[in-house]
């Protein structure tokens, strides 16, 4: 079996687009490079430019490819939804462009990258509670409903453009605990999506 060790921005502190402490997204690919990575994940959407050439440039020049792209949204709220979207598309529209360096695909491996991360962003009721599994709050029946309608719509894009999506459970979001992913994993059909789990957090959440 081979494996491709891969990194994100996030190794950097880089979640929040906003954030003015944030490092350039061309100093993460150059200390990716020689922390001896072979590809990175795109991060938050906008942090690395969604402009082919010239992420391609640094990229070749780092010799990196592109792992995943990212998407860390709200995805509770129905009317955020029409914007995630449009990241969706953006974010797909750039890794599959063929301009772009591609991951190998190995033998026995059933989805090629790039993939989609898929995330849900901190909730402040959550963020206060998170690592607590008998303190965090839970969503209602009502609103789990909403919340696996929203992460299949996103789920769905990404698939129309070849991408397999993957929900990576997070601190903070109202997909941590081995409850909420027991239910991800009953609600949302293999077919649709994958997991991608840090295995070092979920020990944390368990």
């Amino acid at each position: 079996m081979s494996i491709t060790i891969c990194g994100a921005p996030g190794c950097w502190g880089v979640e929040d687009i906003n954030n003015p402490h944030n490092p350039p997204w061309q100093k993460v690919l150059a200390e990716a490079k020689l922390a001896g990575y072979k590809a990175i994940e795109l991060g938050p959407y906008g942090y690395l430019p969604i402009d082919v050439p010239l992420v391609s440039k640094e990229l070749e020049k780092n010799d990196l490819a592109i792992v995943a792209g990212t998407i860390f949204q709200d995805l509770l709220d129905p009317e955020n939804l029409s914007k995630v979207l449009s990241y969706v598309d953006d974010i797909c529209k750039l890794i599959t462009d063929d301009k772009l360096p591609k991951l190998p695909t190995y033998e026995g491996q059933k989805f090629p990258a790039p993939y989609m991360t898929v995330m849900d962003w901190f909730h402040d009721e959550r963020d206060i509670t998170a690592g607590h599994y008998n303190k965090a709050p839970r969503l209602s029946e009502e609103q789990w409903k909403i919340f696996i309608a929203n992460i299949i719509a996103v789920c769905e894009r990404a698939n129309k453009w070849g991408v397999r999506p993957v929900i990576h459970p997070h601190a903070g979001g109202y997909i941590e605990f081995a409850d909420e992913i027991e239910k991800i994993v009953r609600d949302i059909p293999y077919e649709i999506a994958g997991l991608c789990l840090d295995l070092c957090e979920h020990e944390l959440q368990i």
